[in-house]
């Protein structure tokens, strides 16, 4: 039976559909007589998709729903052996030179696991991975900056997230707890925006809110939050007082572009204190 045999009947022999069960559903869609939009995808095409799924794996893990996240996971999954798949085509890697990597980093990174080294807490993991990280791009005569191999693609405030903590871990950052330290800063680059915004240059309001919001992630770091989790909740909660708004104005008959600032900062109030009494209720229900 030749290769374009078992691709044929890959879906009808797998009972549990396994990872080879993708790995061979993906070769099949590719295959020629197979799916024309997955034959036409190339690396470049398959990069909003990657974004996309790994946004939407987030939103499940939020939601707290195991069926869609286990469905989302699939969908990202799916995003990984498509990639390997077209690489694979031009002959640049496949699949299982994927996992090798991904085992070999693992066992390479956690040397008090699979090794000798001994640590006592989770940030003495951490300070050793960025040690071994560092050591691997030096021998892959790779930028060897602690800046090094954050995305560009992250969101901001993750990004600024992620800078402030590799600046931390080489000492440049406030003592740990030093928290009216931070929000001084904070306040400093407040200050530095109210002055800019004084002179009306554009560049320099832009570069002075980018402080600020670089001052907030560090902030947001010392504080045990996540800028980028925090930032969306806030995202949220606006969108659903504002549809609350729009509620209370439709039954008003009234149109919210037509009313003044005083009446809708009033809608406002009122929305927010719908939004307390559901939380207050539901509260109540899981108690």
């Amino acid at each position: 039976m030749s290769n374009m045999d078992n691709d044929n009947n890959i879906a009808g022999d797998l009972g549990d559909y396994g990872f080879d069960g993708l790995v061979g559903i993906m070769r099949r869609l590719r295959a020629p007589g197979g799916c024309p939009w997955d034959y036409e995808q190339t690396l470049p095409s398959l990069r909003r998709y990657i974004l996309e799924e790994a946004h939407e794996l987030v939103e499940a893990i939020d939601s707290g729903e195991a069926r869609n996240i286990c469905e989302e996971s699939g969908d990202l999954l799916l995003q990984v052996v498509f990639a390997a798949a077209i690489a694979k085509e031009s002959g640049l890697f496949g699949i299982d030179d994927v996992c090798r990597a991904i085992c070999e980093k693992l066992v390479r990174r956690h040397p008090h696991v699979f090794g000798n080294v001994s640590v006592e807490n989770s940030d003495e993991v951490s300070r050793n991975w960025e040690v071994i990280k560092a050591g691997e791009r030096k021998n892959r005569n790779t930028d060897s900056s602690a800046m090094a191999g954050i995305p560009k693609g992250l969101p901001a405030l993750l990004r600024a997230l992620r800078i402030s903590e590799r600046a931390a871990k080489k000492g440049f950052d406030w003592e740990l707890g030093d928290i009216e330290s931070v929000r001084a800063k904070v306040l400093e680059e407040l200050d530095e925006l109210r002055a800019e915004v004084k002179g009306a240059s554009v560049s320099a309001i832009t570069e002075e809110m980018g402080d600020l919001m670089f001052s907030l992630a560090n902030l947001s770091r010392h504080l045990g939050m996540d800028p980028e989790s925090a930032l969306q909740h806030a995202n949220e909660k606006f969108i659903a007082r504002f549809r609350e708004m729009e509620n209370l104005a439709s039954r008003e008959n009234a149109q919210m572009e037509k009313m003044s600032l005083d009446e809708l900062e009033t809608l406002w109030q009122s929305a927010k204190c719908i939004e307390r009494g559901r939380a207050k209720d539901g509260r109540t229900e899981k108690n």
